[in-house]
């Protein structure tokens, strides 16, 4: 399951590289230009973005070149920490803690042991079944029945959302697709980079041109000029990497608008959370992004689609 080095994984590392290079150099060119407060402010968060993006992709490929299980171990840590975000500004009570102790030490590890192991006949239902069953009743063994069922369910949505579905970007490294075999890694780069395009543009279109804001009590800074851009440009880019995978351009183009739809769903959803619970970021342990899960809200909800797509259709 390693990322097989061939013309095609060197062109998409190499026009990554070409990106995050023309984005710095735009950044620091903006920089030297003389404006007001809020235009200072909007070109150091952008230079902050495309710094940590530098990071966030060198650690992707990294994880990449030592195969499948440094995938599988990246994504597991990334579930681990996204977890950890939604749970702290959940509250909970002093009976919910061994819960916790499980679904961190014990049912995420289980969850990405089984997406290692390819085993998709009980990784696809071990959290939504069997977890779901076995959390509300370990937290009644502990005795503690007030907002059992409230504090039962944010607990669920919360191994759902962070694990289970982030589970599914490196399980795709296990799909046996005729034709295609050893070069499923280019198929989890382009899950992530369409999806994380979609989000950059997305951005980018709604400071250009952004005026009519899509759901402004949820998350204001979404408009349907940046939502139509960004979605436009990253299936256009996406439609052009067919090569990369095993479907033709206009599958291609029918799987990265798939894709950035959930995407942007995935962010708007997790907006809603964080504007339920008053904050404006998960964390702040991406400098320029907020936190782990704030940068993985849109790969949440399009990457499950994505695999079972690509299972259904081409496997």
């Amino acid at each position: 399951m390693k990322l097989k080095f061939d013309i095609g994984t060197a062109w998409l590392i190499g026009g990554i590289v070409a990106l995050l290079v023309l984005a710095s150099l735009l950044g620091w060119i903006l920089s030297l230009r003389k404006g007001s407060p809020a235009y200072q402010a909007t070109i150091a968060n952008l230079n902050a973005r495309t710094k940590a993006w530098w990071i966030m992709v060198g650690i992707f490929l990294g994880a990449m070149l030592t195969g499948g299980i440094g995938s599988v171990i990246l994504f597991g840590v990334t579930s681990f920490l996204a977890l950890r975000e939604f749970i702290t500004m959940t509250p909970t009570r002093p009976g919910d803690h061994r819960t916790l102790f499980w679904l961190f030490f014990i049912i995420t590890p289980i969850q990405y042991w089984l997406v290692a192991i390819g085993w998709y006949g009980l990784f696809s239902i071990f959290i939504p079944v069997y977890a779901f069953l076995f959390i509300p009743l370990r937290s009644a063994i502990a005795g503690d029945c007030e907002h059992f069922l409230e504090r039962t369910a944010k607990i669920q949505w919360a191994l759902m959302v962070c694990v289970y579905c982030v589970s599914y970007a490196p399980a795709i490294l296990t799909l046996h697709i005729p034709g295609y075999e050893g070069q499923n890694g280019k198929l989890l780069f382009y899950l992530i980079l369409v999806v994380q395009l979609s989000d950059v543009f997305q951005y980018i279109w709604g400071k250009l041109l952004g005026r009519h804001r899509i759901a402004p009590k949820v998350s204001p800074n979404k408009t349907w000029e940046g939502f139509v851009g960004g979605i436009a440009t990253a299936t256009g880019i996406g439609t052009a990497l067919w090569w990369a995978t095993p479907f033709t351009p206009l599958e291609s183009a029918g799987m990265s608008l798939a894709i950035t739809l959930m995407g942007f769903s995935g962010g708007l959803v997790m907006s809603a959370i964080k504007r339920d619970r008053g904050v404006k970021d998960y964390g702040n342990i991406i400098q320029g992004h907020g936190g782990v899960m704030d940068r993985i809200d849109s790969i949440c909800f399009a990457a499950p689609l994505f695999f079972h797509l690509t299972r259904y259709f081409f496997t």
